[in-house]
C-alpha cells in the first residue's frame, strides 16, 4: 500500500484521495525504491508538479517540505527556508530532482521562486561529465551474478539505466567518473564497470562492496 500511495501520486488524484481517506497515515507515507532513494507521497507529487495532490496531502497533515513549497510558488516560505539554513538549496528530492527542477514543475505560479532559485546560482542539478553513445553502448548488456541473480543495463535517451531482475523500477544512473556512477537518488552509492568489451565486470559499493556481477556473453 505505501508503495501504491507514493507511485499514484505523481498524477492520480481519484486514486490517492480512495487510499488516504480509507487509511489516513498513508499520507506520510515514504518508499524506498532502492540504494536509499526514498520518495514520500508529497514529495511525488511535488517534483510531478501536481499542486491539487500537494495540496490534499497537506491539508491530510503531511509535513510540508521545502521542495512543496518551491512547486507551490510559496516565496516567503523558500526564501525563509534558505536564509535558516544557508545551502540548503543545492540538496535534491527524490531521484535527485534539484530544487529549481521542482521551481519549474510548480509552472506560472511558483515563476517568482523559480527566478529566485536561479539567481541563487546552485539550487539545479550538478552536471555530468560528458559521454558518448559508443561509450555507453559499450557498458550496456546482462550481467551476472550469484546463482541466478541479473542486472541489465541498458541505454535510454542518452543515460545508461540499472534495473535487477525481478523488479519493476529502473534507475537512472549519473556519472560521477570514469565508467563510475552514482544512482539518481543515492549520491553516496557507486557502481563501477571495469575489463573491457571481452569481459566487463560491474561493482556496487555501498560504501563497501556489496556485489560483483560480470557481463554475459551477447547472444549470436
Amino acid at each position: 500500500m505505501v508503495r501504491d500511495i507514493v507511485g499514484v501520486s505523481h498524477s492520480n488524484l481519484k486514486r490517492v484521495k480512495e487510499l488516504v481517506l480509507a487509511r489516513p497515515s498513508l499520507a506520510k507515507a515514504s518508499w524506498d525504491w532502492g540504494f536509499g532513494d526514498w520518495e514520500t507521497a508529497l514529495g511525488a507529487a511535488s517534483h510531478a508538479g501536481n499542486r491539487e495532490i500537494a495540496t490534499f496531502f497537506i491539508e491530510q497533515d503531511a509535513p510540508p517540505t521545502l521542495c512543496s513549497a518551491t512547486m507551490l510558488g510559496q516565496l516567503d516560505v523558500v526564501k525563509a527556508t534558505i536564509a535558516a539554513s544557508p545551502g540548503i538549496q543545492r540538496i535534491p528530492g527524490p531521484h535527485s530532482i534539484s530544487l529549481l527542477t521542482h521551481a519549474k514543475a510548480g509552472g506560472a505560479q511558483a515563476e517568482a521562486v523559480k527566478k529566485y532559485l536561479e539567481a541563487l546560482g546552485d539550487a539545479d542539478a550538478e552536471p555530468s561529465p560528458a559521454e558518448t553513445a559508443e561509450e555507453l553502448a559499450a557498458l550496456s548488456g546482462v550481467y551476472n551474478f550469484g546463482a541466478d541473480g541479473e542486472i541489465e543495463i541498458a541505454v535510454k535517451n542518452g543515460r545508461l539505466q540499472f534495473a535487477r531482475k525481478g523488479t519493476a523500477h529502473r534507475f537512472f544512473l549519473r556519472p560521477v567518473g570514469t565508467r563510475a556512477y552514482h544512482p539518481v537518488g543515492a549520491k553516496a552509492v557507486r557502481i563501477q564497470f571495469a575489463g573491457d568489451a571481452g569481459g566487463i565486470v560491474l561493482t556496487v559499493h555501498d560504501p563497501g562492496l556489496v556485489l560483483t556481477a560480470r557481463r554475459a556473453p551477447a547472444a549470436r
